[in-house]
C-alpha cells in the first residue's frame, strides 16, 4: 500500500462528529461493552428485585441503566468506577467494574484518585463477599460441613483481589506503554525535525563554501591577470611609441612583454592546477556519494592550502617594483626593519596588496611618481603604496577597471584580522595602507 493510501485509510478510520471517540473501532468497542454490561446488569437486576421486593421490570430497568454507563468509560472513567462501586451491594456490574478499573488505571487521571477508587472497590467487594459467604455458611450450619473462622475472610479477600488487582495492573501497564510510545513518537518527530534542520544548514554551509571559493578564485584571478596584463599593455604602448625612433629599446620592451606574458600564463596554469587537484581530491567514489557540504569544505580547504603554499612572498616585492619601474613608472621602494618570515597567508596578502595598488597606479595614474613602503615592526607588517598626482602628459593606457581591486584588498586584509585604509591624499594622489598581524610565524624564508 502506498503512503497516500495509508494516509487515506487512517483518515477514513477517524470518526467525524462522534463526540469524544477518535476512531470508529473505539465506538464499536465501547458500545459493544456497554450492551454486554447492560444485559448482565439486567439479568442480575431480576435477583436484586426479588431480594428487595421491588417489581422485576424496575430491577431490570435499573440494571440496564447502570450497565449502559460503560459507554462513557473513555470520557468519564471516574464516573464509571463510582457507578460500579454503588451497584456492588446489589451484586451487579462485575464487567463494568473490571473495565472501569482498567480504563481508570490506563488513563491520565492522577494516581491518588486511582488508588482511592481502587481501594473503595476492593473494600466494597470484600464486604459484599464476606456478607454473602457468612450467610451461606450460616445457612449450612446444621450440616457436618463447618469451615474454620479463617475461611470466610480469606475467600472474601481472594474474591476482592480478583475483581480489582488484574484490571488495575493491566491498566497501569497499558497506560505506561501508551505513554512510552507517545514519548518515542515525539522523540522521533523531534529527531526528524532536527535532521531536516541539519540538512538545511549543511546545504547552506555548502552554498557558503561554494560562494567563498568562487570569490577567492575571482580575487586571485584578478590579482594575477590584472597586474601582468596591465604591465603588458603599458609596455606595448611604449613599444608602439619608440619602435620608429629607437629599435633597440623596442626590442627590449618586446622582450619584457613576452616575459610578462609567460609569467602570467605560468601563474594561470598554477591556479588551474590547484582547481583540478581540488576537484580530484573530492571526487565521489564509485561506491557512493560524498555529502555536498563535505565536498565544498574539502575543496575550499585543499585549494586554499595549495594556493597559499605556492603563492608569492614578501621577498618578491622588490622584483614586483622593478617590473613597474621597467614599465616606465617612477617608483621608489623603502623597507623599515629587518625582513623576516611571516605566515604564508600573511606574506601572500601583503604581496597582493602591493601588486594591486601598483596595478591601480598603472590604470588610473599613469606617469605619477609612486612610493612603496614596507615596515616590519613587532608582530606585524605594514605596507603603504602612495602615488602623487599625474603629470597630465603621459597618455592614459586605456585599461578597463571593474572596481573590484580595492574591495579585494580590503577583504584579504580584514580576513586576516588586519587594518586597511585607502583614499585620496591632500597632494592630489592616492594612498593605500594596510597592517597585517603575524598570525603564526613560519620557519626561515
Amino acid at each position: 500500500m502506498t503512503a497516500t493510501g495509508a494516509d487515506q485509510e487512517a483518515a477514513g478510520a477517524t470518526t467525524r462528529g462522534y463526540w469524544w471517540w477518535e476512531r470508529r473501532r473505539g465506538v464499536a468497542l465501547d458500545v459493544g461493552l456497554a450492551l454486554v454490561s447492560a444485559l448482565e446488569c439486567a439479568l442480575e437486576g431480576v435477583g436484586f428485585a426479588g431480594d428487595t421486593g421491588l417489581p422485576v421490570p424496575l430491577g431490570v430497568l435499573f440494571g440496564l441503566l447502570a450497565g449502559s454507563v460503560l459507554v462513557v468509560r473513555r470520557r468519564w472513567p471516574i464516573a464509571v468506577v463510582l457507578v460500579s462501586i454503588a451497584t456492588t451491594p446489589a451484586e451487579m456490574g462485575f464487567l463494568m467494574a473490571l473495565v472501569g478499573l482498567y480504563t481508570l488505571a490506563a488513563s491520565e487521571v492522577p494516581r491518588r484518585i486511582t488508588v482511592v477508587l481502587t481501594g473503595m472497590t476492593f473494600v466494597g467487594s470484600f464486604i459484599v463477599g464476606y456478607v454473602r459467604l457468612r450467610q451461606s455458611v450460616s445457612a449450612h450450619a446444621d450440616t457436618d460441613f463447618g469451615p474454620g473462622g479463617w475461611y470466610i475472610p480469606l475467600v472474601s479477600l481472594f474474591m476482592a483481589l480478583g475483581l480489582t488487582a488484574p484490571a488495575v495492573l493491566f491498566g497501569l501497564y497499558i497506560g505506561a506503554r501508551r505513554r512510552l510510545m507517545e514519548s518515542l513518537r515525539e522523540r522521533a518527530d523531534s529527531l526528524e525535525r532536527e535532521l531536516s534542520l541539519l540538512a538545511d544548514r549543511a546545504e547552506e554551509r555548502a552554498e557558503w563554501a561554494r560562494t567563498e571559493e568562487r570569490t577567492r578564485i575571482a580575487r586571485e584571478m584578478h590579482d594575477v591577470v590584472a597586474h601582468r596584463v596591465s604591465l603588458m599593455v603599458v609596455h606595448a604602448a611604449a613599444l608602439q611609441a619608440v619602435a620608429p625612433k629607437d629599435p633597440a629599446k623596442a626590442v627590449r620592451n618586446a622582450a619584457l612583454v613576452g616575459d610578462m606574458g609567460r609569467q602570467a600564463l605560468t601563474e594561470l596554469r598554477e591556479m588551474l592546477g590547484v582547481l583540478r587537484s581540488g576537484d580530484a581530491l573530492v571526487a565521489p567514489s564509485a561506491g557512493g556519494r560524498v555529502p555536498l557540504a563535505s565536498v565544498g569544505r574539502v575543496a575550499a580547504e585543499v585549494s586554499v592550502e595549495v594556493a597559499v603554499e605556492d603563492g608569492p612572498r614578501l621577498r618578491e616585492v622588490e622584483a614586483l617594483v622593478a617590473q613597474s619601474r621597467d614599465a616606465g613608472m617612477a617608483v621608489e621602494l623603502s623597507v623599515d626593519g629587518e625582513l623576516r618570515a611571516y605566515a604564508p597567508e600573511v606574506e601572500q596578502t601583503a604581496y597582493r596588496v602591493v601588486q594591486e595598488a601598483l596595478t591601480n597606479v598603472h590604470k588610473h595614474a599613469a606617469g605619477a611618481r609612486t612610493w612603496v613602503r614596507l615596515a616590519h615592526r613587532g608582530a606585524e607588517v605594514a605596507m603603504q603604496v602612495e602615488n602623487g598626482p599625474t603629470d597630465g602628459v603621459t597618455a592614459d593606457a586605456g585599461l578597463p577597471s571593474g572596481g573590484n581591486g580595492l574591495v579585494g584588498m580590503r577583504e584579504r586584509v580584514l580576513g586576516l584580522g588586519g587594518v586597511f585604509v585607502s583614499g585620496p591624499t591632500d597632494a592630489g594622489g592616492f594612498r593605500v595602507s594596510a597592517v597585517l598581524p603575524d598570525v603564526s610565524a613560519a620557519p626561515g624564508v
